[in-house]
């Protein structure tokens, strides 16, 4: 399997990327290879640091970068030779024999998709691609969808992306049947917009989607619904919210428990690091977008090493997965009775 990684994106790169995709060559296959976009001459150097001469490791210099500041559209077109976009073309359906399996990207999350979507172009029934997180709750792991790929959803989308988030907690996740919920102010069924009303309906409709219903914010770390959909503004600010809620109330505890007793500080320290380490995203590596042909795993602007080797490791599960194939599937039905708004 070919595994592109951009060495350019993210707010630690280039060290701790090329760092992350060195530590995941002890977990890939003999004829796996990692194609690392980015300066060739600061690729080389990080490998000669470490004294990394591994065979599996293919440098895809480019001679342009996105910044994190950049508009998306105007960044991915006015830049055909940067990391992110050689990356989405070579992921796409007219790449040639030198086509990658999935790549991963910590940089740009606007052009990343916007990328994806220009050059890897839409599954076959898929309407609007999803960004899915994998969100972890004190009832486990539950996926959130979108947070940030659509920010003006329409009904049919939040319709989709039930069905797409369901297959992906199912086959990657490895929750049995999971229970997809719909976000609103309110779980009542005359709660909400006549948008959401009608994505409620049409996710009803949806066959093998355990469909339960809408469920509000508090009900998503209660364990309401392993699959929770919502529109990229709503989901986006959640997922930052939850991230640094998460870190502030570990930072407290311990600042609290060292100010009472400074011993009992120190017995608690491993407790308070295993519960962090739980509920730690770095640990899920990257986020899907799911709907596109082809493998995009988009990872937090802050990545470090453990999430570029987690994000490696879950875009290889993803491609043998077969969720691409399930999805385009599983969506013809429901594109049948929705809007026709999809890829030909």
């Amino acid at each position: 399997m070919r595994i592109g990684v951009d060495v350019a994106g993210g707010d630690n790169a280039p060290h701790e990327i090329l760092k992350g995709c060195f530590a995941a060559l002890a977990s890939l296959d003999q004829d796996d290879v990692l194609v690392l976009a980015g300066d060739e001459s600061t690729v080389r150097e990080g490998m000669a640091e470490v004294g990394v001469t591994d065979e599996r490791i293919e440098i895809l210099h480019c001679t342009e970068s996105i910044q994190m500041d950049e508009t998306p559209v105007e960044a991915v077109r006015g830049k055909p030779e940067s990391s992110i976009a050689r990356l989405s073309r070579l992921g796409g359906p007219k790449a040639g024999d030198d086509r990658i399996d999935c790549w991963v990207s910590a940089g740009n999350t606007g052009a990343c998709v916007t990328a994806a979507q220009m050059y890897m172009r839409r599954l076959r029934n898929v309407s609007r691609p999803g960004i899915a997180v994998t969100v972890p709750t004190f009832g486990g792991p539950i996926v959130l969808i979108d947070v940030g790929a659509n920010i003006e959803p329409k009904p049919h989308h939040l319709a989709q992306y039930g069905v797409m988030g369901s297959i992906y907690a199912s086959k990657i996740l490895g929750i049995d049947n999971p229970r997809v919920g719909l976000m609103n102010v309110g779980g009542e069924e005359a709660k909400g917009t006549a948008e959401l009303r009608l994505a409620r309906d049409q996710l009803k409709s949806a066959e093998k989607t355990n469909f339960i219903g809408f469920v509000e914010g508090r009900g998503v770390f209660d364990g309401e619904a392993d699959v929770v959909v919502t529109d990229g503004v709503v989901g986006n600010v959640m997922i930052k919210l939850a991230e640094g809620l998460s870190a502030g109330i570990f930072k407290a505890i311990a600042a609290e428990v060292f100010s009472i007793d400074p011993e009992l500080a120190l017995r608690f320290e491993p407790v308070v690091k295993s519960l962090y380490a739980k509920h730690d995203y770095h640990e899920y590596g990257g986020a899907p977008l799911l709907g596109v042909n082809g493998v995009c795993m988009i990872a937090h602007g802050s990545a470090v090493a453990r999430t570029i080797t987690n994000a490696v490791l879950r875009g290889r599960e993803f491609v043998r997965s077969g969720v691409n194939t399930m999805i385009s599937e599983s969506l013809a039905n429901l594109a049948e009775s929705s809007p026709q708004e999809v890829a030909p």
